[in-house]
């Protein structure tokens, strides 16, 4: 590697990792490798005629308008769709308070921008969403883990981490990835009084909320904040930042997500992202609110809901049938993930490469702790989104036979059940 550039490069870019994730998915293209490493929605539920009648009528009535510059803040039209069908979930805001991004992922690099100064602590989950990590640590960011159990974070102890100061909490109460666990109603609130009485804002990152299979709704933080301090002014003086996305419902190709924040935050962040990129793309945004409009999304969730609690519930089964009784494991009631716990002593990492001798791949649990301190190093999260009920069957088949090789000869069974750790479903 030439030396060249070595020394020129900002200090922020030396700690900086390739993902975990971004790197798998290289290993694993090989067709007869069946993958539940990647987060992928299921390409049969892109709604790919919706769109290329949105192309066309895009093209055909508002062509000069969609392949021209746009507003930072975003097509006003999705900006006030977005409004509108937030408020469902009790989330009241206006145009004004949403901001189009190229993706989630932009979205929480102008978060980190617009509060992160280097040293800072954030408080998260363990373990928390990866590309939140790489995100936020571009920026020099510490971290304050609290673990989660089936219930999601274990709010008794956030308590005592808020005396730690955080900047702000980062938060996914819905069928969190990669637990694919779901923060309860009761934790929810306890979680909106301690970010209140320590001064401490949260970031709820929401991108899989309408994915539910099983269960009843459950208020969304940014709703519970309104109504609990009767912040009755919606969202000029509250204290959520509120994140969601298009890639679960529509599809990621086209990149587009949202974060919904006060005014004032928002109107800086439209600063940040005026530096980044100008704005999001026109055409998409254009293209996204044709195929999104006149009730399609709704209807078209309904169909994503049974395709993936089809396929989850096909994973559960054969986890069940296959997998050896000290190994454990979440039963999520939405999203596309769920989080596999082996017993103590055992190597996530070795057995990637004995899943991958079997043809079958997943994603060790140590890049999704903040913290690395081994706690990742028994756990791997699955991905059932991408496969079909078949294929799912026959790839934990195969991986039940390389967890069976890495337990063969251990005399130590599963330790007892810790608070923060899960049942078997």
């Amino acid at each position: 590697m030439s030396t060249l550039w070595k020394s020129r490069y900002a200090q922020r870019t030396l700690g900086v990792k390739s993902s975990a994730i971004r790197e798998l998915l290289k290993v694993t293209q090989r067709p007869e490798v069946i993958s539940f490493a990647g987060g992928l929605p299921a390409p049969e539920v892109f709604p790919v005629e919706r769109f290329d009648q949105a192309c066309q009528k895009v093209l055909a009535q508002h062509g000069a308008l969609a392949l021209q510059y746009g507003t930072t803040e975003g097509y006003q039209p999705l900006r006030e769709m977005i409004a509108r069908n937030i408020a469902r979930y009790g989330i009241f805001a206006k145009a004004e308070n949403v901001l189009i991004t190229s993706g989630s992922q932009q979205a929480l690099d102008l978060i980190g921008k617009l509060l992160i100064n280097r040293g800072d602590r954030i408080l998260l989950e363990a373990p928390t969403y990866l590309g939140a990590l790489q995100a936020f640590s571009v920026y020099g960011a510490q971290y304050v883990s609290v673990p989660v159990d089936e219930d999601g974070m274990l709010t008794d102890q956030v308590d005592a981490s808020l005396r730690a100061g955080p900047k702000f909490m980062y938060v996914l109460p819905n069928f969190q990835n990669p637990a694919g666990v779901t923060l309860s109603e009761g934790r929810r609130h306890q979680l909106i009084l301690l970010a209140d009485k320590y001064g401490i804002p949260i970031v709820e990152d929401d991108p899989y909320g309408q994915l539910r299979y099983e269960g009843e709704h459950i208020a969304p933080l940014v709703a519970l904040d309104r109504q609990n301090l009767r912040r009755d002014n919606g969202f000029t003086l509250g204290n959520v930042i509120y994140l969601s996305t298009f890639s679960k419902t529509l599809a990621p190709g086209i990149r587009l997500a949202w974060i919904v924040a006060p005014e004032d935050v928002i109107s800086r962040l439209v600063l940040l992202k005026q530096a980044a990129d100008l704005h999001t793309s026109t055409f998409n945004q254009f293209v996204a609110y044709e195929v999104a409009r006149d009730g399609f999304l709704d209807q078209h969730v309904k169909l994503i809901r049974q395709v993936y609690r089809e396929r989850r519930d096909a994973m559960l089964d054969a986890l069940q049938q296959y997998f050896p009784p000290e190994v454990t494991w979440t039963h999520p009631k939405g999203g596309l993930f769920l989080w596999v716990t082996m017993p103590e002593g055992t190597d996530s990492e070795a057995l990637f490469h004995a899943a991958l001798a079997e043809n079958v791949a997943f994603v060790a649990g140590d890049c999704f702790y903040a913290n690395n301190g081994g706690e990742g190093s028994r756990h791997m999260r699955l991905n059932f989104s991408h496969s079909k009920p078949e294929m799912i069957r026959e790839g934990i088949r195969r991986l039940s036979i390389a967890v069976k090789t890495q337990l063969k000869g251990k005399s130590h069974s599963a330790s007892p059940l810790k608070p923060s750790e899960f049942s078997r479903q």
